[in-house]
C-alpha cells in the first residue's frame, strides 16, 4: 500500500466516525472523491488503522467491515439496532440497495454531490438511473462546482450522462460561470470551458490571442490562434493588432496561425520576415503566403544566406526550398561559419535537400558546439554503418565532452542495428 492508498484509507475511517468529507480529505480535488468511493468498497480487515479508545480495555479492535456493519466492538456482540453509516460512506458502500436508498440524503446535503455524479455511472442500474433523475433535477448552475468530477467521470464507460448535462448548462448558462471554469486548473475542466466560450462567442479575438500566445497547452493554443483569425472574427481596425499578438507568440503553433492568416488578410509581404523563423512550420506557413502573393522564396531565402550571421535559420530555409544541384554547396560552406547556430541550420538544410555525405559532415562530431554535435548526429544515423568503428569508439573515451561521447555511442548503436541479420535470415 503506498502512501496516497493509506491516507484514502484514514478519509474512510475518519468519514466512518462521524468525521465530515470535508475534514477528511480535499474536496476540491476529483481523483480524491473518486479515491474515497473505491477505499469503502475494497477495505478489508484492518485493525491497525483504528487506535483504542483512552481508558478502553483490551480488546480485538473493530475492523472498518465492523463499522460499516455498525460494529463498534467485538463481532461476537454486535449491538441488535447497528447505527446506519454516515451518508458518505452509504453512498460508496459495496450493497448496491444501501448506495440506491443514501441517495436520498443528497437532496439535503450538496456537499456529497459529487458522490452523486458518483453513482450517476454506477455498475448497478437502479443505483445509476435514481442518482440520473436527481443530478437532472438540480439547475445548471449548480453543476458547474462539479466539473471536475463529471468530467473526470466521464471517462467512464458509464460516464457520458453528467457531461452531456454539464455541456448543456455551460452552452445555456451565463457567461460569467463558463468564464470562470476557464480560469480552473483541471485541464479537462479548462478545455471544456473554452471550446464552450468559443462556440459563444464569449472571448474577443485580442482575448483569444492573448490565451493563444500565453498558455503552454497545445490544443488550447490552436483552438484560441484559430478562432482569433477565423474570418469575421474581427473588425478591420483590430485585425492587426490581433494578428500581431500572434505573430509575437513564442510556441511555434500559433506563430504559424498568425502567418498564415497574413494572406487572407492580405499583408503577403509580412510573411517574408517568417522565412528565418527558428521553426521549420513557421518558415513553410511564410513560404505558402508569399506564394499566393506571387512571390517566390527560393531567390529571397538565396539572399538572406549571404548574411547568414544576421539570419541562421536562412540556411534551414534554403534547404527546404531549394535545388540540390544549385544550392548544396552554398550549405556545405556554411558549415564552416563561426555561429554555430548557422551551423546548425546548415546542416538541417542538407538533411532536407538529402545531401548529406557522410565524409564531409562527421568531422563536424568534434565540433565545440554540443548543438552542432547533436545535429550532424542526427544526420549521420542513417549512414552510421559506414562510419569507422575506431573513429566512434576513440570519441566515446572518457575524456572525450559529453556531446561527443553521446553521438558516438548513438552512431555505434545505430550502425550495429544496421549490421545485424534480420530474424530469420542467414
Amino acid at each position: 500500500m503506498d502512501g496516497r492508498d493509506l491516507e484514502t484509507m484514514r478519509a474512510v475511517v475518519r468519514v466512518c466516525e462521524g468525521v465530515t468529507p470535508e475534514e477528511a480529505f480535499d474536496i476540491a480535488s476529483a481523483d480524491a472523491w473518486l479515491a474515497f468511493d473505491a477505499g469503502v468498497r475494497n477495505l478489508d480487515d484492518r485493525p491497525w488503522l483504528f487506535t483504542r479508545p483512552p481508558g478502553e480495555p483490551e480488546r480485538p479492535a473493530p475492523t472498518l467491515l465492523d463499522r460499516l456493519r455498525g460494529r463498534t466492538g467485538s463481532r461476537a456482540a454486535p449491538p441488535t439496532s447497528p447505527p446506519p453509516p454516515p451518508p458518505a460512506i452509504a453512498l460508496c458502500h459495496p450493497d448496491g440497495r444501501v448506495r440506491e436508498a443514501a441517495l436520498d440524503a443528497v437532496r439535503t446535503a450538496p456537499e456529497l454531490r459529487p458522490l452523486l455524479v458518483v453513482r450517476c455511472a454506477d455498475w448497478v442500474a437502479p443505483v445509476r438511473e435514481k442518482a440520473r433523475a436527481a443530478l437532472a433535477e438540480l439547475p445548471g448552475d449548480a453543476l458547474f462546482p462539479l466539473a471536475d468530477v463529471i468530467l473526470r467521470l466521464s471517462r467512464r464507460e458509464r460516464g457520458d450522462f453528467a457531461r452531456t448535462l454539464l455541456e448543456d448548462a455551460l452552452r445555456e448558462g451565463p457567461a460569467a460561470e463558463v468564464l470562470a471554469l476557464t480560469a480552473r486548473p483541471g485541464r479537462a475542466t479548462y478545455r471544456l470551458a473554452y471550446r464552450v466560450a468559443v462556440e459563444r462567442g464569449l472571448l474577443t479575438p485580442m482575448e483569444l490571442a492573448t490565451t493563444a500566445a500565453t498558455c503552454g497547452d497545445v490544443t488550447l493554443q490552436d483552438l484560441c490562434a484559430e478562432a482569433a483569425v477565423r474570418p469575421g472574427a474581427t473588425a478591420d481596425p483590430d485585425a492587426a493588432a490581433v494578428l500581431d499578438r500572434l505573430l509575437a507568440a513564442r510556441a511555434p503553433r500559433v506563430r504559424a496561425a498568425g502567418v498564415t492568416a497574413l494572406r487572407r488578410a492580405g499583408r503577403h509581404g509580412d510573411a517574408e520576415l517568417f522565412l528565418v523563423d527558428r521553426s521549420g512550420v513557421v518558415r513553410a506557413c511564410a513560404r505558402y503566403v508569399l506564394r499566393q502573393g506571387g512571390v517566390d522564396p527560393l531567390p529571397v531565402h538565396r539572399g538572406l544566406c549571404a548574411d547568414p550571421a544576421a539570419h541562421p535559420a536562412a540556411a534551414a530555409g534554403l534547404g527546404e526550398c531549394g535545388d540540390r544541384a544549385t544550392d548544396a554547396e552554398t550549405l556545405w560552406v556554411l558549415l564552416g561559419h563561426p555561429l554555430p547556430s548557422v551551423r546548425v541550420h546548415a546542416i538541417s538544410g542538407l538533411r532536407a535537400l538529402d545531401a548529406v555525405e557522410r565524409e564531409r559532415l562527421t568531422p563536424l562530431l568534434d565540433d565545440p558546439s554540443p548543438a552542432v554535435v547533436r545535429a550532424a548526429t542526427r544526420a549521420l544515423l542513417p549512414d552510421a554503418a559506414g562510419i569507422p568503428e575506431s573513429l566512434l569508439r576513440e570519441r566515446s573515451a572518457p575524456e572525450r565532452p559529453r556531446a561527443v561521447r553521446v553521438a558516438a555511442d548513438r552512431l555505434l548503436r545505430a550502425a550495429a542495428r544496421r549490421s545485424r541479420p534480420a530474424p530469420g535470415y542467414g
